[in-house]
């Protein structure tokens, strides 16, 4: 059942958004450091996995907008990695311009390495949470993201659910 913002207090709400934002730069910093010297860090991270995880190939346009990223910083980070030899580009039969991206050899066992990594640090930190927690932490944050997604007619946000820049 979705949260009603309306019976929050402000500050309540204002709290828990500044600590999740911390938490996010606090993990991105942890991420950071976890995988550099493999050649990743937690930008890069989140773009391949997000190219992992795919059905199929896609192009940067898809990736950014699944990540809900703008196509140029997804493209930036992309570009980066091609460089680097993580990911390839295959021709797109559906489009002449906008290539499908790829992991390359290298790119997979980047990601595996991390992910290793990442299930290592996970099994330390297990016990000072439970399931009940983060599943209830998980739901808020659905909530109040959906809520962000949702047009509302009295403040006339956009309904493209594109908010990258909250």
């Amino acid at each position: 059942m979705p949260i009603n913002l309306t019976m929050i207090t402000s500050d309540v709400l204002s709290r828990f958004i500044i600590e999740t934002l911390r938490l996010s730069g606090a993990l991105a910093s942890y991420a950071d450091e976890m995988v550099a010297d493999i050649g990743l860090s937690s930008a890069r991270m989140q773009v391949v996995g997000a190219i992992h995880d795919a059905p199929a190939a896609q192009p940067v346009a898809h990736l950014a907008r699944g990540m809900r990223l703008s196509r140029q910083g997804v493209q930036r980070i992309i570009n980066e990695l091609h460089d680097d030899g993580f990911v390839a580009f295959e021709p797109n039969p559906h489009h002449q311009r906008a290539h499908l991206v790829v992991l390359t050899e290298n790119g997979a066992k980047a990601f595996n390495m991390a992910i290793e990594r990442q299930n290592i640090w996970m099994a330390s930190i297990k016990d000072t949470l439970t399931n009940t927690r983060l599943i209830a932490a998980t739901q808020t944050m659905i909530d109040i993201r959906d809520e962000l997604e949702t047009p509302s007619l009295t403040t006339g946000r956009p309904s493209h659910g594109h908010n990258e820049h909250l």
